[in-house]
């Protein structure tokens, strides 16, 4: 028996993990019953690459220790220094894997997804991250818990006699080498043939996300962080990309400033010039349809719905990704995401052609406002490099910070409610406030880029300000933010500046991303307002269009002749040709009318008729045409900012 002798203990954690790993893989599937449909054959698929996932973790996890079992010497098998070494080994090797199945559940909790790149990157912000975790759920519970099933396991190894007979064993070398030779080529073979990508052939994107291993998964995504689009997706002829990019991004009133790679123009917008204040509310995790204008009927919104009906809202915009980070890089950049991390978070993302240079060049004071620590993904280092002052909690300092502009801290005197992620959206509206008082008594123009924070797990908010407890839910969240929005709007009409000032209310992304397709276009539907603007009555803006859409859309709107690296198109223009671009960190995604290109690695490209109506994505074939455009989006952003044609 395996489990018997000096390999006892490992073959009994190894046993140990696997079960657990079936019975964790079993619970998220009866999760994810209700949201999507499996055949016997899905199911069958899903645990066998499973299994196949949780040995090949298992394998790694018990390597060094088989390497140990090899090499130790008969005559130690019952000393005491190895029986000490076995049970801290095995104690901490559980108290990982169960600390890791715990992980697991909330992680898909939260994004209904095996551990991705948004894993790896939260390992880097343990405050936020633990926090979080310690207000959402009862964290010392939780870790008794996890201790008491480890004792529970090494209970029941001692009940089974395994450590006796292992610690009584006198296996020979010769032994020895052929169980641990078979595990190491076991160990080292199974990540040879195993890839996270063998796991994603399904069109089911539950099933993918189900077969896959959450610790397999992290790695795979560490290793993956960024992704060399050349080395790993569809590629055109370069002069070929850059002219099909150039034939989408042309306008009438633009020219090209440079001939060949690059994408540069001057836009002359027609019309008279008006140069107000611009406050952009980005609000963390919105989808359109916590509005009722997109069938809610649950009043979430009351406040942003009426605003709605006020000034320009865009009813067709589809967010660029599935982080804050991406919503950033759309909105300040106007570009297609590139695979792996967003641009905010890469090196040599410093004195960009951003949406905010544009403001600059125009005359405008630049102000970046988030109700947490702006360490965080790399926001204060992104927005202060490329030109914006900060204000930001600053509760922690990242080292090696490199910008040069103000940093503005939010004191605790000025704080009334504050989480794991930041203070409370009323707080850092009040910040808002504050300093456009001061950027207005300069006589210059200013833009405010604003990040709020209460609409994200825990969900917590100040108590009295809403009917719906603090704490309660998703839907309290969203009660709240709109709460607060309101409360900063009548706070904003009473100022003297007013008048002039243009509010944009916009979502990073939304609030949940995962559905049946592993591009669910749904989950990327937001809403966007555009409050006060000179001389505009109520609109509506019906054409399919994306974040990116934003400013050149407000440009146009506000007369402005400038300098263009945008991707974005001004969507009221009678050239305009809808499309929305989105995508994961791996999967880049491409909507023209009901044409939808899914690129992925391996040069991997899938073409489908998308019905909105019903949310289905039919395989299809496509024009070439369609098909070029999609790569030349992706390729020529790709290009763009590893070349330095991004930068000024």
């Amino acid at each position: 028996m395996i489990f018997k002798g000096r390999y006892g203990v490992l073959f009994s954690f190894f046993a140990t993990f696997v079960i657990c790993s079936f019975l964790v893989r079993s619970g998220l599937l009866l999760l994810s019953l209700p949201k999507t449909q499996f055949g016997f054959i899905s199911i069958l698929e899903l645990y066998s690459l499973g299994f196949c996932y949780d040995c090949a973790v298992a394998l790694l996890m018990v390597c060094i220790f088989n390497l140990y079992l090899l090499l130790l010497p008969s005559k130690w098998s019952n000393s005491k220094g190895h029986k000490m070494i076995t049970y801290t080994w095995l104690f901490l090797l559980l108290l990982i894997s169960f600390f890791s199945f715990f992980a697991e559940i909330t992680f898909w909790q939260e994004f209904e997804s095996r551990f991705n790149f948004i894993a790896v990157d939260y390992l880097i912000y343990t405050y936020e991250v633990i926090n979080n975790i310690n207000e959402s759920y009862p964290l010392p519970l939780l870790i008794t818990g996890v201790i008491a099933l480890v004792l529970v396991v090494i209970w029941i190894f001692f009940k089974k006699k395994v450590f006796r007979e292992a610690f009584d064993d006198q296996m020979p070398f010769r032994k020895r080498l052929t169980i641990s030779g078979c595990l190491l080529f076991l160990t080292i073979l199974f990540p040879l043939l195993l890839s996270n990508s063998i796991a994603e052939n399904s069109t089911n994107r539950y099933q993918n996300e189900l077969a896959k291993a959450g610790i397999f998964s992290f790695f795979a995504a560490f290793k993956n962080n960024e992704l060399n689009y050349n080395d790993f997706y569809a590629l055109l002829d370069k002069d070929t990309a850059y002219r099909f990019i150039r034939d989408e991004l042309k306008e009438n009133n633009s020219r090209f400033l440079k001939a060949g790679h690059s994408i540069k123009r001057e836009v002359n917008n027609p019309g008279p010039v008006y140069k107000p204040n611009v406050i952009m509310i980005t609000v963390e995790s919105l989808s359109a349809d916590f509005m009722k204008h997109f069938g809610n009927t649950q009043g979430l919104m009351p406040v942003v719905d009426s605003l709605a009906d006020e000034g320009m809202l865009f009813t067709n915009m589809y967010a660029t990704g599935t982080r804050t980070v991406r919503g950033m890089e759309a909105l300040t950049l106007s570009a297609p995401p590139t695979p792996g991390s967003s641009i905010v978070r890469r090196q040599g993302n410093e004195n960009l052609n951003t949406v905010g240079h544009i403001f600059e060049q125009q005359g405008y004071h630049r102000t970046f406002y988030y109700g947490g620590d702006g360490y965080f993904d790399n926001m204060n280092e992104y927005f202060g490099s490329n030109g914006f002052g900060i204000t930001d909690r600053g509760r922690n300092l990242k080292m090696g910070d490199s910008y040069h502009t103000k940093r503005t801290i939010i004191t605790d005197k000025q704080v009334h409610f504050e989480n794991a992620w930041g203070i409370s959206d009323e707080d850092l509206f009040d910040a808002v406030l504050r300093g456009s008082d001061l950027q207005y008594k300069t006589g210059k123009p200013f833009y405010d880029f604003v990040m709020t924070t209460s609409n994200h797990r825990p969900f917590t908010y100040p108590s009295g300000e809403i009917p719906q407890a603090s704490g309660s839910g998703r839907d309290g969240a969203v009660r709240y933010t709109d709460y607060a929005i309101g409360k900063f709007i009548e706070h904003l009409k009473l100022k003297p500046w007013y008048k002039n000032t243009v509010v944009i209310i916009v979502a990073d992304h939304c609030a949940s991303s995962a559905g049946k397709n592993e591009i669910d276009i749904s989950k990327y539907h937001i809403p966007c307002v555009i409050l006060n603007l000179p001389k505009r009555g109520p609109q509506q803006i019906i054409q399919m269009c994306s974040q990116i859409d934003l400013y050149p859309t407000l440009f146009s709107l506000l007369g402005w002749t400038y300098q263009s690296n945008l991707y974005g198109k001004n969507v009221l223009d009678v050239q305009y040709r809808p499309r929305a671009i989105f995508g994961t960190y791996q999967k880049l995604a491409y909507l023209s009318q009901d044409s939808l290109v899914i690129l992925g690695p391996q040069q991997r490209i899938e073409t489908f008729i998308y019905d909105k109506n019903k949310n289905e994505q039919r395989p299809a074939s496509l024009s070439a045409v369609t098909v070029n455009k999609a790569i030349a989006n992706y390729q020529t952003a790709y290009d763009l900012f590893k070349s330095g044609g991004m930068h000024q």
